[in-house]
């Protein structure tokens, strides 16, 4: 039995299944918005069977991005809500000329925002950011961002320099050196966008947290990853917008061509990096090129490079929760969850069709 979307979220509820992650008996009672272990007398029982996951995660999101940029909190909120009807209850957005602080607590999706990307002057997408006539403020505007976002900061790590005609670097290792340490006093994790490889080498020693994107890693920077405990979001789906990128790339050629090798090698890179042990997780980069509500293809493309069912699903649910300490159904945890029909160790498709999406105790599917 599966309530409907209307369901009173004032009347505590029982739901009863499995966890396809380990294969335990999950029994959940929701009482508002949050979930207990303990059984709640008079509990309606509304899934007596099934399997039950949490909220999946993606950890590369903008909805304060739309193409022409613009986006009102209303737009926000819509783009929010196809992501949590597609199963994603806890969104890592990596950056948004958007506040969109306030969109939490309301009926949505969790947020862990990392504040407005950082680049220098001329070396990134229009509108998107702060951008850095002198890239020696940068720490400044580090300091920044972290007050700004709840616990991240964002870099961009590469973008086409058009004098070069190709690729490359924005920060110095001094000035990068100087941004993570002032990211971490600050409390806060540090990322960076990044397509190729010559940005990475300082990136890496200098201690960032996460790399966004990595289609430039070459096998000894994924060893470094591996070492320093480095995380990666591939974001697949973007990626396999780069021939189009390139396309329209006309004017810088190298540019182009470049685009076009990191795209054919990007399944056997993010493959070497699996394989490698590289904590990766499933971001869509929804906003601009990509549509929200896209996580389950995030998944079965990560599927796809060697994680197997199982894999990809841990990477968009158990592991990034435990990566951005967020509730993993446990105790007091708030009731983000999905209810499916099929075991999606066999079947990741299920994910598709969802018999619950439970977001903040109430069924948005």
């Amino acid at each position: 039995m599966t309530a409907p979307a209307t369901t009173d979220s004032s009347t505590a509820r029982h739901y009863h299944g499995r966890d396809p992650l380990t294969d335990d008996v999950v029994d959940l009672w929701v009482v508002g918005d949050a979930i207990t272990r303990e059984p709640v007398s008079g509990a309606v029982t509304v899934v007596a069977d099934g399997w039950i996951i949490p909220g999946l995660v993606d950890a590369h999101n903008h909805v304060g991005i739309a193409p022409g940029l613009g986006v009102t909190i209303d737009q926000a909120r819509a783009f929010a809500h196809t992501d949590a009807t597609a199963g994603a209850l806890l969104i890592r957005e990596v950056g948004s000329p958007l506040d969109t602080h306030p969109l939490d607590g309301t009926a949505g999706p969790v947020f862990i925002r990392s504040g407005k990307h950082i680049a220098r002057t001329k070396r990134y997408l229009r509108g998107y950011g702060v951008e850095l006539d002198d890239p020696d403020e940068l720490p400044a505007e580090v300091a920044r961002q972290a007050a700004a976002g709840d616990g991240w900061v964002k870099l961009v790590g590469d973008w086409i320099d058009r004098e070069v005609g190709d690729l490359a670097p924005l920060w110095t290792r001094a000035q990068l050196d100087a941004a993570v340490a002032t990211a971490h006093d600050a409390g806060a994790r540090i990322t960076a966008h990044v397509f190729g490889s010559d940005a990475l080498d300082d990136l890496i020693a200098a201690g960032v947290d996460c790399i966004e994107h990595g289609t430039g890693l070459h096998a000894d920077q994924i060893d470094a990853l591996v070492e320093k405990s480095i995380a990666l979001v591939p974001t697949m789906i973007q990626v396999d917008n780069f021939p189009e990128i390139a396309a329209g790339a006309d004017k810088y050629p190298t540019y182009a061509a470049h685009m076009r090798k990191l795209h054919a090698a990007a399944p056997d890179t993010f493959g070497a990096a699996r394989e490698a042990g590289v904590a990766m997780f499933a971001g869509t980069d929804a906003g601009g090129f990509i549509e929200h509500g896209r996580i389950v293809d995030e998944i079965e493309r990560l599927a796809q490079i060697g994680f197997g069912a199982i894999g990809a699903l841990a990477t968009a649910t158990s592991a990034p929760r435990r990566w951005l300490g967020a509730g993993t159904l446990e105790e007091g945890d708030r009731a983000d969850f999905l209810v499916l029909d099929d075991d999606p160790r066999t079947d990741l498709s299920t994910l598709r069709r969802p018999r619950a999406v439970v977001c903040a105790g109430v069924h948005v599917v």
